[in-house]
């Protein structure tokens, strides 16, 4: 097997090949240009996106020639593949924005623009370039004749879809997303498609199209979806999707998901979420290493590439400070109230902070003996809370549960 592909195969990202031995011989001849892409239909990525941009980087890292593609164009029509429901509509503005903001957070793992030796040129395209201006008709008579929709209902996405309602707009993805891959062979001599494992009926028709369009031959490349330990989909916090985008979930958010997996994923997610060497994580599989430390440096190492090293610093000084006397609470999220309107109830305080939904979540928590400020547990939900009890600095720190925190800062 070549040795990107093993690199690929032993951190655990590869799913299945749609030609492996033809792969790897093709990448044992010379770097191959490949390709992923993603839609701009959201402000920001989270963290189950972006397994395949990992793989990206690694394969970048071999010295092959990754395209970021952006889905500019498809966007507009919104994928059907895992989804149980069509996409709202977005504008072309919105789009972009999106689109913009998309390609920032992707330029932390896979290098844009990079001198660094051995490494892969990085390309960025937008799918809007070549779509957004196609005449339909032409479309249907070049592309589309190429297409069995017999065929293209085997597919498992299309067929999950069917059952609750597939909408001729997202019925026709599948034919944009191929014809992706015929543009990107044509223009940048792309020969490889990498994706999620829900892309596979995508990538196989996008390699029959370019089959078909005597252009040279393409590969696909799919990559498992990444469950945790308890069957959950990585990705998934009690705030909801952990995204990229620290202004939809914090730097210490984030790097307290990770600080707080499960010990059984640790060594898999170090693999595929992190640039550490193999050697370097097999340090962390032996006998009698606290896993603890291991969990601290994967919640390091991965909150440094998405958010950097400042941030990261930042986040695990306030985590040590929640625990011990040292460390800084710089990184700890906070939220601000103004001092003639603190005096309140521990439910309105906890609700007010965020890491309640309403008072009668806030008094679910009190009672069950989840909620702490300043360290001391609240039981009684008639708790009212004044300046008086404040920290020395004059703000409070609540905890709720285990692993959340806030701190209350008095303006």
């Amino acid at each position: 097997m070549n040795k990107a592909l093993q690199i690929l195969i032993d951190r655990g990202f590869v799913k299945d090949f749609t030609d492996a031995e033809g792969l790897s011989k093709l990448m044992d001849e010379g770097p191959v240009t490949f390709y992923c892409g993603t839609d701009p239909t959201a402000k920001s990525l989270h963290i189950g996106h972006i397994v395949p941009f990992f793989a990206m980087h690694h394969l970048q890292k071999e010295g092959h020639n990754p395209i970021i593609l952006v889905g500019g164009g498809t966007a507009l029509i919104g994928d059907p593949s895992g989804k149980t429901e069509m996409r709202p509509i977005l504008s072309k503005e919105v789009i972009k924005a999106n689109a913009d903001n998309i390609t920032r957070q992707l330029s932390r793992i896979v290098s844009i623009d990079t001198d660094k030796p051995g490494y892969g040129k990085a390309v960025i395209a937008n799918n809007a370039s070549w779509l957004t201006d196609l005449n339909y008709i032409d479309f249907l008579r070049d592309i589309g004749r190429y297409f069995s929709v017999n065929r293209m209902l085997t597919f498992e996405g299309v067929k999950q879809r069917l059952e609750r309602g597939l909408s001729f707009i997202e019925f026709n993805y599948q034919l944009l997303q191929s014809y992706d891959f015929y543009i990107l062979n044509r223009d940048y001599g792309c020969r490889l498609q990498i994706g999620g494992a829900d892309q596979w009926g995508n990538i196989v028709a996008g390699i029959d199209l370019l089959d078909r369009m005597d252009a040279p031959k393409g590969y696909g490349l799919t990559f498992n979806l990444i469950m945790t330990s308890d069957g959950k989909k990585m990705g998934k916090s009690e705030k909801g999707a952990v995204y990229l985008d620290k202004d939809m979930y914090s730097v210490y958010d984030f790097y307290q998901y990770w600080r707080n997996v499960q010990d059984s994923d640790v060594i898999k997610l170090m693999k595929l979420f992190t640039f550490m060497e193999l050697e370097e994580i097999a340090e962390y599989e032996k006998p009698g290493v606290n896993i603890n430390d291991a969990k601290a440096r994967l919640a390091f190492e991965v909150t440094a590439i998405i958010h950097g090293r400042e941030e990261a610093e930042k986040a695990e000084s306030a985590a040590k400070a929640l625990f011990s006397s040292s460390g800084s609470i710089e990184g700890m999220p906070s939220v601000e109230v103004a001092k003639d309107q603190f005096e309140m109830g521990v439910l309105n305080l906890f609700t007010l902070s965020g890491l309640t939904s309403s008072n009668g979540d806030a008094r679910r928590l009190v009672v069950q003996g989840g909620a702490e400020i300043n360290g001391k547990k609240i039981t009684d939900p008639k708790t009212m809370i004044g300046l008086s009890d404040a920290n020395e600095d004059g703000a409070f720190i609540l905890k709720a549960g285990k692993k959340r925190y806030m701190r209350v800062i008095v303006k």
